[in-house]
């Protein structure tokens, strides 16, 4: 099997390759932890187009609970269906509805499973898939058969640091950090998304970019798919590279700051510092 690799489209560090290719080795889910916007849900998607395996996605929210994963009985609808005389009330398997884990284990082929924003649910939610996740196989009480996965699916979870993971998780896991692109990666990953974009106004861009990542006390930094949208804003207003300009000693509000700064506090401290440094030249 051919393992993963970094695509014109997807620029992936070696260490990243390295995980991944790892992690299907050695048949444990792969955690991915990182700063949002860094790559870590469309890593994925990426995974599973080199493999040639379909991708089921699992999104978790805070409500989410890990038996949702397995599957679901829906009682309610069955006590509507026996009110109303239907005969599919006769079999229970008619109410069981199949999650995400149950349909990546009765896939025929392998497949890859997202597990998206684990730290979203709580605490107890990682504990709750160990077993499953370890013996590839989980119990349905209602119509009391064991549901067995036909391959073992390659799993990819990821993190963005909200709260810790139990560990006997971590454990189980092999698991990547992501970090955050450098100035020669960050130009790969735009020339990868835009081709035709102007040299000029990529360069002038970037430099405005890691300017504002560096400036001290923002509570939200802009990553890459700030950056990316920033770039596709400012191509489709053609603006020219001057509009951009600026120094290392100081700071200019960005046209466009919309796509970059994401909270009223952040906006209001770069536009003082900026307006600090214009006074201090």
């Amino acid at each position: 099997m051919a393992g993963f690799k970094s695509t014109e489209h997807y620029i992936a560090s070696r260490d990243l390759e390295v995980a991944v290719n790892a992690a299907v080795t050695l048949q444990r889910p792969l955690l991915v932890k990182g700063e949002p916007g860094t790559g870590k849900t469309v890593l994925a998607h990426e995974v599973a187009q080199a493999l040639g395996k379909p991708l089921i996605e699992w999104h978790i929210k805070s409500t989410t609970k890990a038996q949702q994963g397995l599957y679901e009985y829906d009682a309610v609808s069955r006590l509507r269906d026996g009110q109303l005389g239907d005969e599919r009330v006769h079999d229970i398997r008619n109410y069981i509805i199949r999650g995400k884990l149950w349909e990546a284990f009765a896939s025929d082929q392998q497949a890859v499973v997202l597990i998206d924003e684990i730290d979203k649910a709580d605490i107890e939610f990682p504990n709750d898939l160990l077993l499953e996740l370890d013996r590839m196989q989980f119990f349905v009480y209602e119509t009391r058969e064991t549901v067995v996965a036909k391959q073992r699916p390659i799993i990819l979870i990821t993190s963005n640091n909200e709260k810790e993971l139990p560990d006997a998780f971590l454990r189980r896991c092999f698991f990547h950090y992501i970090r955050f692109p450098d100035r020669d990666t960050m130009e790969k990953i735009v020339q990868a998304h835009y081709p035709d974009i102007r040299k000029d106004l990529a360069r002038e861009a970037l430099n405005v970019f890691f300017q504002i990542r560096d400036v001290p006390g923002l509570k939200k930094k802009p990553a890459t798919s700030e950056l990316l949208d920033w770039l596709k804003l400012l191509m489709v207003e053609d603006l020219p590279a001057d509009a951009l300009r600026s120094n290392e000693k100081q700071l200019v509000i960005p046209p466009l700051h919309g796509a970059l700064l994401k909270n009223e506090q952040d906006v209001h401290l770069f536009e003082r510092l900026a307006f600090l440094a214009r006074r201090g030249g």
